[in-house]
């Protein structure tokens, strides 16, 4: 006998596997702390070499004049001033990062929960 709420629950479950389910079971076979720091390093990577690349693009920009000011310079205060310039950069982007991949998972762990449940909730109507 088909039991109407019983496949609902089951479409539902399946939409929810289908769609972002996978997301949701990947992200929650890690650890919090394993997936944040993993995502926070990545991110931190990308923003390094982000960084490489505009400051190379700002360098070549107007390279003749940077060749000719280097002289002028203080080649130390200069390094000084990049290298904060990528602190900051850094310390900005890990902090984003952190956030939004701490709500991410928070998410995605309480989407699995109500999964969870669901489950149980199915196989109590199957042992009725």
């Amino acid at each position: 006998m088909l039991n109407e709420k019983r496949i609902i629950l089951m479409t539902k479950m399946a939409s929810y596997e289908a769609n972002e389910g996978k997301k949701n079971v990947a992200i929650g076979s890690y650890f919090r702390s394993d997936y944040i720091g993993w995502q926070v390093l990545k991110s931190i990577i990308s923003a390094t070499i982000a960084f490489v690349v505009v400051f190379a693009v700002y360098i070549f920009y107007d390279f003749e004049i940077f060749m000719a000011d280097i002289y002028k310079m203080d080649l130390l205060a200069f390094a000084k001033q990049v290298f904060t310039m990528y602190l900051w950069t850094i310390g900005i982007y890990a902090v984003i990062s952190y956030v939004v991949y701490t709500i991410r998972y928070n998410r995605a762990i309480k989407s699995l929960r109500v999964y969870h449940m669901n489950l149980r909730r199915l196989a109590e109507m199957y042992r009725q």
